[in-house]
Order: structure tokens, then C-alpha cells, then sequence
């Protein structure tokens, strides 16, 4: 067994002459291993909250978006769909057009972004599992399904509808003013068959009906806003997108999920690694109680360092010794600090210790991830070996 090793674990175990320095000792280990279960922890919640984003808009948002480069409509027929298709990456394909437009419900009215889709967008995105009231129609006809802040604003619900028809209205494009106001608009009466939830981003904002319906009343026949693909699992989304850019050219844009909603994302990156930083400057505070074990031992130890150095110990060896006993306090509370937080993230994912009432999931989200304790076992260490260097540095010097 390595010789300073063997002699730091001796002292890190065994009871000191002074009872004070096992409490300093034993006050370390504990102040490392919180400030590494509050890391642990924080940093899972964080990924919990992403990996919820990201299925929320997954319920709507498709894997990939492609929009036209210029103007807001593209013709159908000028679209390379065969070249799509032919990518292995693509599992799902869905011509989409969106508008804002009015909508009105007896003496209620809000404005809402009408969006056309083919039936394989509810495979993609599994909308249609996400209905709380009624259900989705796949055929052609003037059916829609409402967001439930739309549905709320009307005061829709419907179980107990009065009339069975809303209105959609939107300007006519391309005409002159007229002389009767109510002739610059387009009116066409659609039939609410569900109301969906997804987030409120989604629910006060969307009515979704069948793509030629939708058409029709936004004057698009044969035209498009966007072309919505849905991946297949394990693909790259990235390698996806440059691959079908290359392939569309600059007539396109093409946007990953992440990019459509990228400032949400953005955030809840940037607030992990600010809480990242800031419980790295909380575990630089708690490494000061190593400084201040391994001082108050070096002192103790001055007699042990007397005969160390008579037997034939170097310098550096006595050195490595107390730096070692440094490294071991860091250690022990790093390690069981991880896998505390590692056992109360796993309790939460298991029984939801920690609720969430009314909010869109029962339990608050938990999610472990490898590339954070990576992290955090390089930032403790980097920690532990400057909390340990310096006072092993400069007391050795002085009692040697």
C-alpha cells in the first residue's frame, strides 16, 4: 500500500489528541457532501424541467420545420417531397398552413392562428391523445378542435353548446376596400369536435382543422406555410437538418424543435449553469474547512512529523501525506454527497415525494444524467486539490 495514503487514512480515521480537530474533519466531509447532494439534485430538477419542455412541444411542434425563404406560402407542387421521403431519417411527413384569423362563438370573439394539418400530424405529434374534451376528426371536412384557452375565451365547452357552429373570419387578400365593410372579409363556419391541452402557449394560441378546410378559408388552395417532418428515434436532429438543407438549397429554412423555441430553451440552460456556478462558489466556501482541518492537524502532528523525518521520510513525502488526508476529507463527502442526491432523485422519480398540484404533471420532474456527475466530480476535485495544496504548502514549509 502506498505509504502516505496508508498514514492519511490513519489520521482521517483515528481519533486525534485534540477532539476539536475530528469535529473540523468531520464538519468538512459534511459541508462537501451538501453542497455535492445540492448540486446533484438541482442540476436533475433542471434536466427534469428540459426533458418536460421538450415533450410538451413535441405534443405540437414537429421534429423538423420547413418554411419557405421569401413570402409565407409556398406551392405544394414546387415542394421536393420525393427527396424528402427518400431520407432514412424521416418517419413522418405533413403539409401544414397557418394564419391569424378571427374567431367568434355567439356574442364572443378572440383571435387565434388557424392551422391547417394532414391526418399523420396527429400520429407525429400524438395530439389527439392529449383531447380532454371531445375528439379529432381526420377527414376533410370543416371539423376543428380548439386549444382550451381559445375554447375558455368563447366560452365553448361542448357539453353544453347552444349553437353547434363557429365562425372563422379573415380578410380578403388582395382586395380593394369596399363599400360594404363586412364584404372585405372571408366567413366560413367550422364545427368544434374537441378541445385539446398541450401548454398555454399552445392552448391560448391554436385552432386546428383540416388542411384543405383551413385552405379554403385562409385563400391558400394549392399552397402551403410549411412543410413538418416527424424523425425517427435516435436520429440526430442537427446531422437531420444539414442533411435536408443541402438537399432543399437557399429557397428553404429549416428549424430543429429547439430552434422554433429557442429562447425557452436558452433559458433553462442558462439558469442551470448560473445555479451550476452558484452552488460551485457555496462548495468553495465549505473547502475552507478543509484548509482550516488540515492546519489545525498539521499543528497536532508536529511530533509525528519529527519521527517520520528521522526515519527517512522525504520532504515531499511528508508533503503528499497531509495532502493525501486533504484529498480524503473531499473525497469522502463528494462521494457521499453524489450518492445521497443520487438515492433522493431516485425516490422522487419513483414515489413523487415532491407534488406539483394543478400544474400539467403530477410529480415534480427528475431526471439523472452521467454528463452531470462527471461535472461535478471535476469541479470537486479541482476544488479539493487547491483546499488541500495550499495549507500543505505553506504550514509544511514553516514546520519542516
Amino acid at each position: 500500500m502506498n505509504f502516505p495514503f496508508y498514514i492519511a487514512k490513519r489520521y482521517f480515521i483515528a481519533k486525534k489528541s485534540h477532539n476539536v480537530i475530528n469535529i473540523i474533519s468531520w464538519i468538512s466531509v459534511l459541508g462537501i457532501a451538501v453542497g455535492t447532494l445540492a448540486l446533484v439534485i438541482v442540476l436533475s430538477a433542471f434536466n427534469g424541467l428540459e426533458d418536460l419542455v421538450e415533450k410538451l412541444y413535441a405534443s405540437f411542434d414537429p421534429d423538423i420545420k420547413i418554411e419557405a425563404n421569401k413570402g409565407k406560402t409556398f406551392e405544394v407542387a414546387d415542394f421536393p417531397k420525393d427527396k424528402i421521403l427518400q431520407l432514412d431519417e424521416v418517419a413522418f411527413y405533413n403539409h401544414a398552413v397557418e394564419d391569424v384569423v378571427l374567431v367568434k362563438y355567439m356574442e364572443k370573439q378572440t383571435i387565434a392562428t388557424l392551422k391547417g394539418v394532414e391526418p399523420q400530424f396527429y400520429e407525429m405529434t400524438g395530439l389527439d391523445t392529449l383531447m380532454i374534451e371531445g375528439q379529432v376528426m381526420k377527414d376533410d371536412s370543416n371539423k376543428i378542435v380548439l386549444g382550451y384557452g381559445i375554447a375558455d375565451k368563447l366560452s365553448l365547452y361542448l357539453h353544453n353548446m347552444v349553437v353547434e357552429q363557429v365562425s372563422i373570419i379573415v380578410p380578403k387578400k388582395g382586395l380593394a376596400k369596399a363599400f360594404i365593410p363586412t364584404d372585405e372579409f372571408t366567413r366560413k363556419f367550422a364545427i368544434p369536435t374537441g378541445i385539446f391541452s398541450v401548454n398555454p402557449d399552445f392552448d391560448t394560441k391554436y385552432v386546428v382543422t383540416p388542411l384543405r378546410f383551413a385552405q379554403k378559408v385562409l385563400s391558400y388552395e394549392g399552397k402551403i406555410s410549411s412543410v413538418e417532418l416527424g424523425l425517427k428515434p435516435g436520429v440526430n436532429h442537427e446531422k437531420a437538418k444539414e442533411k435536408i438543407q443541402v438537399i432543399l438549397g437557399d429557397d428553404y429554412v429549416v428549424k430543429t424543435r429547439h430552434e422554433l423555441n429557442e429562447l425557452i430553451f436558452k433559458t433553462n440552460k442558462t439558469e442551470k449553469w448560473i445555479t451550476f456556478l452558484i452552488l460551485t462558489f457555496i462548495l468553495v466556501i465549505a473547502s475552507f474547512n478543509i484548509i482550516g482541518s488540515l492546519t489545525m492537524l498539521i499543528i497536532d502532528k508536529k511530533k509525528d512529523i519529527w519521527i517520520l523525518r528521522t526515519m527517512g521520510a522525504s520532504r515531499k513525502t511528508i508533503k503528499r501525506l497531509f495532502f493525501m488526508e486533504g484529498m480524503i476529507i473531499n473525497l469522502a463527502g463528494a462521494i457521499s454527497g453524489m450518492v445521497l442526491g443520487a438515492i433522493v432523485c431516485w425516490l422522487q422519480i419513483q414515489f413523487g415525494l415532491l407534488r406539483l398540484e394543478g400544474s400539467v404533471v403530477e410529480f415534480y420532474p427528475i431526471k439523472l444524467e452521467l454528463l452531470d456527475f462527471i461535472y461535478i466530480t471535476i469541479i470537486v476535485l479541482i476544488i479539493g486539490f487547491l483546499a488541500s495544496w495550499y495549507p500543505v504548502r505553506v504550514l509544511t514549509k514553516k514546520h519542516l
